[in-house]
């Protein structure tokens, strides 16, 4: 979900140097939702340790 939320944010910017109005919509709606969830997650489980 970090991953998508880092990704929409330079899709995001891509579509308000287009000017493009529906891909600024859909960016704000990932972005929101996917940051709300990625940092939610963060904060209730912790960041996650990738080695073992």
């Amino acid at each position: 979900m970090l991953a998508v939320f880092i990704l929409a944010i330079f899709g995001l910017i891509s579509a308000f140097k287009n000017k493009n109005i529906l891909g600024i919509l859909f960016g704000a709606i990932t972005v929101v939702s996917f940051g709300f969830f990625s940092l939610a997650t963060i904060f209730t489980y912790g960041y996650p340790i990738l080695h073992h």
